[in-house]
């Protein structure tokens, strides 16, 4: 793109503008906002020839006035797996002076980056959270300088213009002028809890997925032994998996290794254990099972150090524990990913959209459609989902009620997200208050009988009726 000359005190020209006004859409992003007035009269431009980047970082030199600056030294760094390129923007001179630097991550080299920041008076750091590569970053920097995460789809670049360079420069253009939502870390002793939980729910989902393998290959075998029994991994199957696996092949004998009420069963355990379980098929079920012991046994050291880790948050625990569908474990998981400083959010509108689960916006022309769920936090969406799921099946409770009622309206799965919706606004008040979970006062069948006596009054005195009630 060609820029003519321009006269002292004015930005360039672009040839062929349809209106004055276009001249911003070269600028990247927001980074100057107002018209060409803003811009020193003492500056000079003759005959060059700009792209857009660089007419923007030409604005960008001469924006006194335009926006606030509201980080004077901050540095952007795009994170990679090998690399970190870093790009530190020091405010202190006009324009402000540009240094890129690219460190490697080893950590020494991170220590290297640590120093070269704190040596340059950085006090601010932004960067994008990918996937798990900015952690270690984090870890290094933390205490040293203030850090900022960013959803990267709020920080893209521009299009056709992306290099590590221009986007590490990107980012530390945003930060100086304050453009970056804060992603929410939390503390260090949380952030350690959160990898023990998720830890764990893995390894349940592991195990989960070792057991299916074995009644996989039993099904294979014509073994219908989960036809017959309700707990295929119970003390009494264990027992005759075990046996199957020792090469024990008798119906009759392995149907005697049953226990307690799977005895009186003992006539469908002897067609359900008639199968065709080849020597490969032994071997390979022997390697399933002791898969699902492992994973058994790591559980459960894994669980050991959760519990150490909660000790000091065990009254947040227990609070948590009075929300109907949530026990000891998922308590334990919710803390991990919120931490116990509820405040973050403004609002408990603020938190549910956070997590997930609230509903999503789709307005056009006055008219709103359905939306699909907003993103939000994966793991806690999934923990409440699972939570919302157990409290639909709590007899007698709000929650039942309610999800049967969001059920003939919204179908299961959106009515178990919407259940989900109302648990993470009890979490909110519940950690914000200090106090236990209280049912809604529509819970309450007194309440619910004199507002329908009250409803049933009023419409008969329409009616010209004069009503008088007594209790029978």
């Amino acid at each position: 793109m060609r820029v003519s000359k321009t006269r002292r005190g004015q930005p360039p020209r672009w040839r062929n503008e349809r209106r004055r006004e276009d001249w911003t859409r070269a600028v990247i992003g927001t980074t100057v906002c107002c018209g060409p007035e803003v811009f020193s009269r003492s500056s000079t431009q003759s005959s060059i020839s700009l792209g857009t980047t660089a007419y923007a970082f030409w604005a960008l030199n001469r924006k006194e006035g335009v926006m606030e600056v509201v980080v004077e030294i901050g540095a952007g760094l795009d994170v990679h797996k090998k690399r970190i390129v870093a790009c530190c923007l020091d405010g202190r001179s006009t324009p402000p002076k540009r240094i890129r630097r690219t460190f490697g991550t080893f950590f020494n080299q991170l220590q290297s980056l640590r120093d070269w920041l704190v040596t340059a008076g950085v006090t601010d750091v932004a960067m994008e959270s990918t996937g798990v590569y900015w952690m270690p970053v984090y870890r290094v920097l933390e205490g040293h300088v203030r850090i900022i995460l960013g959803n990267a789809r709020l920080m893209a670049n521009v299009p056709g213009r992306k290099t590590d360079e221009s986007d590490a420069e990107w980012i530390a253009v945003l930060l100086r002028h304050g453009l970056i939502r804060p992603s929410f870390v939390p503390p260090k002793a949380i952030r350690e809890l959160r990898q023990l939980t998720r830890c764990r729910r893995k390894l349940v989902q592991m195990r989960t997925t070792a057991q299916l393998r074995v009644d996989k290959l039993l099904q294979m075998a014509n073994i219908k032994l989960s036809s017959v029994a309700s707990d295929l991994f119970g003390v009494s199957c264990r027992k005759m998996l075990r046996a199957l696996t020792d090469g024990i092949t008798d119906p009759v004998v392995l149907s005697e290794l049953s226990y307690s009420t799977l005895r009186n069963k003992r006539p469908q355990l002897i067609q359900a254990l008639t199968g065709t379980l080849s020597v490969e098929d032994r071997q390979l079920l022997k390697i399933q099972l002791d898969l699902v012991d492992d994973l058994k046994r790591e559980l459960g050291r894994v669980d050991e150090l959760i519990q150490q880790k909660v000790i000091p948050y065990e009254a947040i625990v227990q609070l948590l524990d009075t929300v109907p569908g949530i026990n000891r474990t998922i308590a334990q998981e919710i803390l991990g990913e919120i931490g116990t400083d509820i405040s973050i959010w403004p609002s408990q509108r603020h938190f549910s959209a956070w997590a997930g689960v609230c509903p999503g916006n789709r307005e056009s022309a006055g008219v709103r459609r359905r939306a699909r769920s907003r993103e939000g936090d994966r793991y806690l969406k999934s923990i409440l989902a699972q939570a919302a799921t157990s409290a639909a099946h709590v007899r007698g409770s709000y929650c039942a009620a309610r999800f049967r009622s969001l059920k003939f309206r919204l179908g299961e799965r959106r009515a178990i997200l919407a259940l989900a919706h109302e648990l993470a606004l009890s979490i909110y008040f519940i950690l914000l208050r200090q106090q236990p979970y209280r049912e809604p006062l529509a819970a309450d069948p007194r309440l619910v009988r004199d507002q329908r006596r009250r409803s049933l009054i009023k419409q008969l005195q329409k009616l010209g009726y004069e009503v008088t009630c007594s209790d029978l």
